[in-house]
C-alpha cells in the first residue's frame, strides 16, 4: 500500500507541476503578444490566459481537463433551492484521470498594484486566507501586476502580514523552474503555499 501511495502522490506533483507549466506559459505568451490591457479586469485577464491554456498542445498531450470559474463542492451545504450559489468558485480549475483516480488543481487568481493597499489586502483576505481556511484547496496564487514595481507591491503585501502580527507568513522568495518571480509563504494550517507574479505593467494595449 505504501508504494501505491507514493506513486499517486508523485503523480499528483507532476501533475499540479504540469499545470503551473501551462499556466506559465500562457502568461508568457499574453506578453509576447501583448494581449493584455493594463486596465483589464481580474476575470479578463483569466479568460485570455484560459484561453492559451485551451490551446495549448502540452495540455492535451498530457490528457489535462481545464476551466475558469469553477464551483468547489462543499458538502455541509444542504441541497436546497439555490443551493449551488453559494458554493465557493475559484478561477481555474485543472483535472486528469489516471486509472481509477481523478486528480485536480486549482489556480486563483488576484490583481495587486503597488499603490493600492485594498488591492494588497484583498490578496490576504479573500486569496491567502481562503486556501489556508482550507475553502480552495490543492493549488496556488497567482497575481497580476498591474501598476508599479513587482517587489514593492509584494513587499507591501508582507508589510500588511506583519501588520496582522503574521510575520511567519510573508511571500519569500524561491525558485522554480518554470518562473523567475515565484514566492511562497509558510502556513500552520496546510504549510507552503505558492504564489507567482505575473507582471503586467508593460503591457501595451488600453481599451477604454
Amino acid at each position: 500500500m505504501t508504494g501505491v501511495f507514493n506513486h499517486c502522490k508523485s503523480f499528483k506533483e507532476s501533475f499540479h507541476d504540469n499545470c503551473i507549466e501551462l499556466v506559465v506559459s500562457a502568461y508568457q505568451k499574453a506578453l509576447i503578444e501583448n494581449s493584455v490591457s493594463i486596465n483589464w479586469e481580474e476575470n479578463d485577464i483569466t479568460v485570455q490566459l484560459h484561453e492559451y491554456i485551451d490551446k495549448d498542445q502540452f495540455r492535451r498531450k498530457k490528457h489535462i481537463f481545464t476551466n475558469v470559474e469553477s464551483h468547489l463542492t462543499n458538502t455541509a451545504l444542504p441541497k436546497e433551492r439555490g443551493f449551488a450559489d453559494k458554493y465557493s468558485r475559484i478561477d481555474m480549475h485543472f483535472s486528469v484521470f489516471k486509472s481509477d483516480n481523478d486528480y485536480h488543481c486549482f489556480a486563483e487568481a488576484k490583481l495587486l498594484k503597488e499603490q493600492d493597499s485594498t488591492l494588497k489586502r484583498r490578496y490576504i483576505t479573500t486569496g491567502i486566507d481562503s486556501f489556508t481556511s482550507r475553502k480552495y484547496y490543492d493549488g496556488f496564487l497567482i497575481a497580476y501586476i498591474m501598476e508599479g514595481v513587482l517587489i514593492n507591491t509584494v513587499e507591501g503585501v508582507n508589510k500588511l502580514l506583519k501588520k496582522d502580527n503574521r510575520n511567519a507568513e510573508i511571500l519569500i522568495r524561491n525558485t522554480c523552474k518554470y518562473h523567475n518571480e515565484y514566492y511562497e509563504s509558510k502556513h500552520s494550517s496546510i504549510g507552503i503555499l505558492k504564489h507567482f507574479m505575473f507582471d503586467f505593467t508593460g503591457c501595451g494595449i488600453i481599451n477604454a
